[in-house]
């Protein structure tokens, strides 16, 4: 549902954009925003067991203490690290680099690339109810998908670098459904906050997780913006080489998982002996 927001600022707000100003257009938007507000604060309710009232106010101290321990659980960094490496590449491609990379260094008209970014928008949709059935009805394979998303997001973009000329549109297109995985993907780092965190701690885990696409991201863009600046140029060779800082991000997310992955599956039995010993059925766990 969120991706039909793209598709909102595509289509209807860039005709609004270009019919009637900035200022029609954005002054649009913020009243969708307060519209938005004023349906929420009168239909959404707390229901069925009513507000719930804080009894204790957590100090500063306390609140830094418990950052601490929800970033020191496995199942936390897991999700942090599955959130970097399926993320950032979409991110950066569709937020920063992807049309002046489509239009500059393989040639398309900005109509072309426009219509490029909307099929990205349409596989991200589409991708998401894919990952979310798998996820909930195989829960144990869920690093195996995130670690076949980034494969597959490392393959493709090494097909598209390693010619040395333009791609064909239909490798583009491929390249683009494939990294657009991506988006919905990141979502299975949640799921892994939400399996290795108790409820008390969970918006504070899921916080932790979503830094980790959004923070390569930001590094990645920079960084490419650095190689582009040094190369004086927005060329097919000059884009070519930008591109592949990406490597060295999913190399480290790889291996996070990896790791993190082994270290949350080793405290979930320790955890499961224990309730065993204690005459508890441990629940059904996921990995």
């Amino acid at each position: 549902m969120g991706q039909l927001g793209q598709v909102l600022s595509a289509v209807p707000f860039f005709a609004l954009l270009t019919g009637a100003g900035w200022t029609t257009a954005y002054v649009s938007v913020a009243a969708v925003g307060v519209l938005s507000m004023v349906l929420t604060l009168a239909l959404v309710k707390n229901t069925p067991n009513g507000p719930v009232v804080s009894t204790h106010t957590t100090s500063v101290s306390e609140t830094l203490a418990s950052v601490k321990t929800v970033w020191l659980r496995p199942g936390t960094r897991l999700g942090f690290f599955t959130h970097m490496g399926t993320q950032f590449s979409v991110t950066v491609f569709a937020l920063m680099w992807g049309v002046p990379y489509l239009t500059e260094a393989q040639g398309l008209s900005p109509g072309a690339a426009g219509g490029l970014l909307t099929i990205s928008v349409v596989a991200a949709i589409s991708s998401g109810i894919v990952v979310g059935i798998f996820t909930g009805r195989l829960p144990h394979r869920r690093s195996r998908l995130v670690l076949g998303i980034i494969g597959a997001n490392a393959l493709a973009w090494k097909v598209v670098l390693a010619l040395p000329h333009r791609a064909p549109l239909w490798l583009l297109v491929a390249l683009i459904v494939i990294i657009s995985v991506g988006g919905p993907g990141s979502m299975v780092g949640f799921d892994f906050a939400r399996t290795f965190n108790p409820s008390a701690t969970l918006g504070t885990a899921q916080g932790m997780v979503n830094m980790g696409g959004f923070v390569a991201s930001l590094l990645v863009m920079q960084a490419m913006g650095l190689i582009l600046d040094a190369k004086g140029e927005f060329s097919f060779d000059s884009f070519r080489l930008a591109w592949t800082v990406q490597y060295a991000v999913w190399i480290l997310a790889v291996v996070g998982i990896v790791i993190t992955r082994r270290k949350a599956r080793r405290l979930m039995r320790v955890e499961q002996e224990r309730m065993l010993l204690e005459g508890f059925e441990p629940a059904a766990t996921t990995r």
